[in-house]
């Protein structure tokens, strides 16, 4: 897509800063130094999200704002791990297979994708995105992929029948601010959903974690009733970056299945589990509190899902409050997934108990919950600096009993 010039100084360059290259553009003679930068502040960004890519020469890379709205690897790749454990469910496993992608992007997603695939077909209305992916699969050696460049909408009906039909919505308006209602993103699916569901054995969306799944699930239901069969909130490094919506015409499994990831540690459980478990068990008093020796934090995807009563059905644990989210147990528990901290020191916050608490702690990792003062106060009233290997968690019993829990890594 360049010439060789070019593509040599990328090799060359393309660890330097972007910046002090573009002052001095003037030097490079006979050099494509917009296209060069450009192509240079992709790999040092794929370096750390994609790289697989990164590791490939030959990958051109687009504009800035598509890359930093690509997936990363580590959610393609539990795309692709879902896709292979739906797909062995299916019947008629030796049929060629087909996939689609309505919203091709930077075909991230779609490359992970397709490897599953006999066909895979990527669609994309930018022509420039449309280049790169031509390059770029032909780099990643996927032979089976077709590129259709125009609006999906209007290609939507020359689509064969189909195993997996992806689709990403925009999820920015035409200002180019960030959204996260359904309908505020390019395409609306909602109105399209029949139409959608009409080519595939299985749709996945990709929608904003912003969103309550239960409230999402409804809005699909009430368009499509008993379509969805997944929801899947997935994390990495304890941030959750996506919510992705599993659903099949062919939907004869109820109640839906909520999948929470982090990285590798994978929480599970159903819609009729959740809204039909009890609260969690709570801490009484301040006595029972301070006999516990684990100190437990849920993972980003858990928190963002909300589903706590099924966790303390999953583990011996009791929830420190009901609004903590934070649990606590008498045994280690290797197999929660989230944060897990060995309790070596619990105190209200009378003054000489923090003291004898506390020794001589100068620094710390703070974490508050249902508490009355925020991190910076807290950290102000102990005379504790941020960081270190301590880690102190404060949260609430009741009304008004304040605690706050010491604690190392285990």
């Amino acid at each position: 897509m360049t010439d060789q010039a070019t593509r040599q100084f990328i090799l060359m360059h393309r660890g330097d800063d972007v910046r002090t290259l573009a002052l001095h553009a003037d030097r490079y003679d006979g050099i494509d130094i917009a296209f060069a930068i450009d192509q240079i502040a992709g790999w040092q960004k794929a370096r750390g999200k994609l790289p697989a890519w990164a590791a490939c020469d030959d990958i051109v890379y687009p504009a800035h704002l598509a890359l930093e709205q690509c997936s990363s690897e580590a959610t393609a790749n539990y795309k692709n791990r879902i896709c292979q454990r739906l797909m062995a469910a299916l019947p008629d496993q030796d049929a060629p297979r087909t996939m689609a992608d309505l919203t091709g992007g930077l075909g991230v997603d779609f490359s992970f994708l397709a490897t599953l695939f006999q066909r895979a077909i990527y669609i994309e209305r930018q022509p420039d995105l449309c280049r790169c992916a031509r390059n770029n699969f032909d780099v990643l050696h996927l032979t089976q992929t077709e590129v259709w460049e125009g609006d999906c909408l209007q290609l939507l009906e020359q689509l064969p029948p189909l195993t997996l039909l992806f689709i990403d919505p925009a999820r920015r308006d035409k200002h180019g601010q960030r959204t996260h209602a359904i309908s505020d993103c390019t395409p609306d699916i909602l109105p399209l959903l029949p139409r959608l569901l009409q080519k595939p054995d299985l749709l996945m969306v990709k929608l904003s974690p912003m969103l309550d799944w239960h409230d999402t699930v409804r809005s699909f239901h009430s368009v499509c009733p008993g379509s969805v069969d997944e929801v899947h909130f997935v994390a990495t490094a304890n941030e959750c970056k996506e919510l992705l919506v599993v659903l099949s015409r062919h939907n004869t499994r109820l109640p839906v299945r909520i999948f929470c990831a982090n990285d590798d540690s994978i929480f599970s459980t159903d819609e009729n589990t959740e809204q039909g478990a009890a609260l969690p068990p709570l801490v009484s008093d301040v006595q029972e509190a301070e006999s516990f020796c684990w100190l437990y934090e849920p993972h980003a995807a858990i928190m963002k899902a909300g589903c706590f009563a099924s966790l303390a059905l999953h583990f011996p644990v009791k929830a420190l409050s009901a609004n903590s989210h934070l649990f606590l147990s008498h045994q280690q528990l290797d197999d929660f997934p989230g944060r897990r901290m060995r309790i070596v020191g619990c105190s209200t916050m009378n003054k000489r108990q923090l003291r004898h608490c506390l020794g001589e702690m100068r620094q710390a990792n703070i974490t508050v919950r249902n508490f009355p003062l925020s991190v910076a106060e807290l950290r102000k009233r102990l005379h504790i600096t941020d960081g270190g290997d301590n880690y102190l968690f404060a949260s609430t019993i009741g009304k008004r009993d304040h605690l706050i829990f010491v604690c190392k890594k285990s």
